[in-house]
C-alpha cells in the first residue's frame, strides 16, 4: 500500500510568510514579462530605425551580412604568414597588395622587424607609457580625493570633479581633439589615453584607499607622523597590491584603446588595419588581426601571472 505524506498545516506566521513569498514571486514574474516586452519593443524599434535611415535597405542587405568575411579569405593560406613576416609573395604583381618586403623596419643592414610587429610594438608602447604616467598622477590624486586621507572637503570635492571630467570622454574623442591640434602621430594618442586613464584609475584608487585599515594611520598619527609619512607608510603598503592589479587591468584596456585610436590617425597597428581593410588586402588584414589577438592574449596572460606574484597565490585559492 502506497504511503502518502501529508504536509502539516502552516501556522499563522508561516501562512503570512508563504503568502508574502507568493506575492514576491508574482511581482517578479510580472517585472520579468514587462522587461521582456520592453526589450522586444526596443529591438523592433531599433531595427525599424536602422531600416529607415538606410533607405529601406537594411533588411535587404541582411542575407549578405557575412560576405565581408568571405572576401577576407586569401588565395593562399601561406600569404598570411608572408604578410606578417614581410616575406616575398609568389603572387607579387607590383601592386600594394603583395608588397610585403617594402614595410620592413631594418635595425641593421641584415636584421629587420616586420612592419606589423614594429607597429604593434608602437601600439603597446603607447599603452604602456600612457598607463605608467596615469598611475603616477592617479596615485597622487587618489589620496587627495579619499575621505580618510583628506578631511578637507574644499580640496577633496574639486579633485573628484577633475577626475570625473577626465574620464567623462572616451579616448577616441580626446584623441580627435588633439589630432586636430597636434596633427597625426602617436603623441595625441598618448595624451588621450593618459588623460582618460588618470580619471579612471584615480576613482578606482581612492575607493581602495577609503576601504583601507585605519589602525596603521592611527599609530603613525600617535607618534607625530606628518601627512606624507602617514600616506607613504600607513596606506601605501596596504593598497599597493590592488593598485598594481588595477594598473595591469588598465594596461590591457589601453592596448585595445590605442589600437582604436590608431585607426583615426594615432599611429600604431590601428592605422595599418584601417588601411588594409579599406584597400581590400585580405592577407594583410588577417595578419594584423592574428597579431592583435596574439598580443592581447599575451598581455592578458602576463598580467595574470604578475598579479598572482604580487598578490600571492593564496588570494586565488578557493575556500573549502
Amino acid at each position: 500500500m502506497a504511503m502518502t505524506a501529508t504536509q502539516p498545516p502552516l501556522s499563522e506566521r508561516g501562512a503570512i510568510v508563504e503568502r508574502h513569498w507568493q506575492e514576491l514571486a508574482a511581482r517578479r514574474r510580472m517585472y520579468t514579462g514587462l522587461g521582456a516586452v520592453i526589450l522586444i519593443l526596443a529591438i523592433t524599434g531599433s531595427l525599424w530605425f536602422a531600416n529607415e535611415t538606410n533607405a529601406g535597405k537594411f533588411f535587404d542587405r541582411l542575407p549578405y551580412f557575412f560576405d565581408f568575411v568571405g572576401e577576407l579569405v586569401p588565395r593562399d593560406g601561406w600569404e598570411i604568414g608572408r604578410a606578417l613576416f614581410d616575406l616575398p609573395s609568389p603572387y607579387d604583381d607590383g601592386s600594394m597588395k603583395f608588397n610585403y618586403p617594402e614595410g620592413r623596419f631594418y635595425l641593421t643592414e641584415s636584421f629587420y622587424l616586420p612592419e606589423y610587429v614594429h607597429k604593434m610594438l608602437e601600439t603597446v608602447n603607447i599603452a604602456l607609457f600612457s598607463t605608467i604616467i596615469a598611475v603616477i598622477f592617479g596615485y597622487a590624486l587618489a589620496f587627495l580625493a579619499a575621505r580618510n586621507t583628506m578631511p578637507y572637503a574644499f580640496i577633496r570635492w574639486p579633485v573628484r570633479r577633475v577626475m570625473e571630467i577626465l574620464r567623462a570622454f572616451p579616448e577616441v574623442v580626446i584623441a580627435g581633439f588633439f589630432l586636430a591640434i597636434l596633427s597625426l602621430g602617436p603623441i595625441p594618442a598618448i595624451i588621450a589615453v593618459t588623460v582618460h586613464t588618470i580619471g579612471a584609475l584615480g576613482k578606482l584608487f581612492f575607493e581602495v584607499i577609503e576601504n583601507a585599515d585605519m589602525r596603521p594611520d592611527e599609530g603613525l598619527r600617535a607618534v607625530g607622523a606628518n601627512w606624507f609619512e602617514r600616506v607613504w607608510f600607513g596606506f601605501t603598503p596596504q593598497v599597493m597590491p590592488n593598485f598594481m592589479s588595477y594598473f595591469l587591468l588598465r594596461l590591457e584596456i589601453n592596448v585595445r584603446a590605442s589600437t582604436i585610436i590608431g585607426a583615426v590617425g594615432g599611429g600604431g597597428i590601428g592605422e595599418a588595419l584601417r588601411l588594409s581593410i579599406g584597400q581590400g588586402h585580405e592577407a594583410k588584414t588577417l595578419a594584423i588581426i592574428l597579431l592583435l589577438l596574439s598580443t592581447v592574449i599575451a598581455v592578458d596572460q602576463f598580467s595574470a601571472w604578475l598579479r598572482r606574484k604580487l598578490v600571492g597565490e593564496q588570494a586565488f585559492q578557493s575556500v573549502t
